[in-house]
């Protein structure tokens, strides 16, 4: 079991930011990332409806590839799904995206936060905890990510029409003064040097979780003794319900990405 892969699922191209973190962080172990394309963007999705799409990915991943651990990289499938999920398949430790709301509500000196999310993420009910825990006294800026996925899974995220979009969604966050902005999508991250040439300047700090979720990941292998051998040469599958052509693209994006 030591020796099995680590499973990674999103809507599309997005949770490829958190594979990302996941190889620099274990470069021993091996990945079969599931980007489910055909159904994205889950976004503005019901959420019966994403916990069935959630749960036929994590079958996947568990049944047919034989996952020993699996990253929902997906903070709409993890709002509306990671309950489900664990309860489901509770014999495999299963990891999803908590809303970075935390250290940026402790990291804030104007008390003003702004959060970029999809809509169902927003209406999650981690989402409404994890602010209300920590952003006592703090205003927290909640805003849609609206066409953010889209530009992404384009390949559009260079173009004026991405500029234009963050632009939209970013400038009212810092006229109300926020100095912390949170990606509360795992798509967005392909975004930053669009967010980053916007804030320039400004003071402001981007908390992108996905780091946070590779440490997640490198404990609970440690806790359940699950760590790679080292034997073997870790190897990378990628899979899609969308086809061929999409499940190169992943491969090709998480490739470049290293």
């Amino acid at each position: 079991m030591k020796d099995a892969p680590i499973g990674v699922y999103d809507s599309g191209l997005g949770g490829l930011t958190v594979w990302r973190e996941i190889r620099r962080a274990l470069p021993e172990e091996s990945l079969v990332y599931l980007g489910d394309g055909k159904n994205c963007p889950y976004g503005s999705r019901p959420r019966e409806e994403i916990r069935v799409l959630a749960d036929a990915a994590v079958g996947r991943l568990v049944e047919e590839a034989g996952c020993k651990l699996v990253v929902v990289a997906c903070n709409t499938a993890t709002a509306a799904a990671i309950d489900f999920l664990r309860a489901k398949y509770a014999e495999v430790p299963i990891v999803g995206m908590e809303p970075a709301v935390k250290p940026a509500c402790l990291a804030t000196r104007s008390r003003v936060v702004g959060v970029l999310a999809t809509e169902r993420s927003l209406d999650g009910d981690l989402f409404r905890r994890t602010a209300a825990k920590y952003g006592e006294g703090i205003e927290v800026l909640m805003v849609p990510g609206r066409g953010f996925v889209e530009l992404v899974e384009g390949d559009r995220e260079s173009t004026p029409e991405a500029e234009a979009c963050v632009r939209a969604a970013v400038e009212p966050m810092l006229a109300r003064g926020a100095d912390q902005i949170v990606l509360g999508c795992t798509h967005y991250p392909f975004l930053l040097p669009v967010l980053e040439r916007i804030v320039a300047g400004r003071g402001v700090a981007i908390v992108d979780p996905s780091p946070a979720v590779a440490r997640r990941v490198v404990q609970l292998l440690d806790r359940d003794d699950l760590r790679a051998s080292g034997k073997r040469q870790p190897t990378f599958e990628f899979l899609s319900f969308a086809g061929e052509e999409y499940r190169r693209r992943l491969e090709l994006k998480a490739l470049e990405s290293l």
